[in-house]
């Protein structure tokens, strides 16, 4: 979609942050049949990072990185007029947004959750877009942080190797629209194929209240369910088409991409989209291989490590797309603009 803007937006700063925790697939070997041979040639992890201890929550990592965010855009968290956390996994399930306001003295900023798992970064991107470029905001914070760690069954080897926790942040700020960063987006859902990947709710068999006329059943949330077989196909075979369309909207040709950031599922995912838009894989962001699949912060956290790195130059054009539980996927473009 191209965006028909009143004035421009552009990231201005990011920052990330990840447990202490470092389990390595030796480990994890200890606790399923599996190796570290195995998991590398099927995902490309080597580690990734647990949130530990009792006292410790996704606020804690989405505190860190959004403050970090914001001492390099120099901003005061006062100036702050949103707060958007993508995550899957909150604390509370009315939503961490508040919490994570109150924890960084954003005081006078309004926050609420945004829940698309994998894609909810990039969903948050676009939701942040359209608030500046109507100019109703000023200066956004976007996070994706999620602890799938809490919600995996480390018993079932198809998911205890795949997913680590972190979080990522970007500041979001309104600028001249010569100066606009984000040129437009592509954004899809798929609920028939929701049972795919999910963390469903069970009722319990039983009626609470013991009686025949007043029926009141309760429950939980299970477990990370993925058919990873069928995951694999819809990502290469969604994603790239995502891709094409928002360029194609743009005017924008494969070749003409600095960076491809993808949500970090399996390196041979990354590969696949790669190689169906003819990108040489020397244009992929990854840290894949450190990280594991950290859902939400999957993007931010490798954006602002390859920003640290200094990989991307001003006006690089980076394609970003998420894809994931919903089943959701999108796509979006930005030029670099700090």
């Amino acid at each position: 979609m191209v965006l028909s803007i009143l004035q421009g937006a552009r990231i201005l700063a990011t920052g990330s942050a990840v447990p202490d925790l470092c389990v390595n697939n030796e480990q994890i070997s200890q606790m399923v049949e599996t190796s570290d041979e195995w998991i590398v040639t099927r995902t490309g992890i080597k580690e990734r990072r647990i949130l530990g201890g009792r006292d410790k929550s996704i606020v804690d990592l989405a505190s860190e990185a959004s403050i970090k965010a914001l001492q390099k855009a120099s901003i005061n968290p006062l100036d702050v007029d949103l707060i958007i956390l993508a995550t899957s996994s909150p604390n509370d399930l009315f939503g961490s947004a508040s919490q994570l306001q109150a924890c960084i003295g954003a005081s006078k900023a309004v926050a609420f959750d945004l829940t698309a798992a994998c894609s909810g970064f990039v969903l948050g991107l676009v939701t942040a877009t359209q608030f500046i470029q109507n100019g109703s905001y000023n200066n956004i914070l976007v996070v994706g942080a999620d602890v799938l760690s809490k919600w995996i069954d480390w018993s079932d080897r198809s998911t205890c190797i795949l997913f680590g926790d972190a979080a990522g942040a970007i500041i979001m700020q309104a600028c001249l629209t010569e100066e606009n960063g984000i040129l437009g987006f592509q954004l899809n859902t798929d609920g028939k194929k929701a049972y795919q990947l999910s963390i469903p709710y069970e009722k319990d068999n039983y009626n609470i209240t013991n009686n025949r006329s007043l029926e009141i059943f309760q429950g939980k949330f299970k477990h990370i369910i993925m058919n990873g077989k069928e995951i694999y196909k819809f990502a290469i075979s969604q994603v790239p088409i995502s891709i094409l369309k928002c360029l194609n909207s743009l005017n924008i040709l494969p070749e003409e991409i600095d960076w491809l950031l993808l949500h970090q599922a399996n390196e041979r995912i990354l590969h696949a989209i790669a190689n169906k838009l003819s990108m040489n894989s020397n244009k992929i962001i990854s840290n894949l291989n450190k990280y594991g699949n950290t859902s939400a912060a999957s993007i931010p956290l490798a954006l602002d490590e390859a920003l640290y790195n200094k990989k991307i130059k001003l006006n690089d054009i980076i394609v970003i797309s998420g894809f994931g539980a919903g089943l959701t996927w999108g796509t979006i473009v930005i030029k670099w603009k700090c």
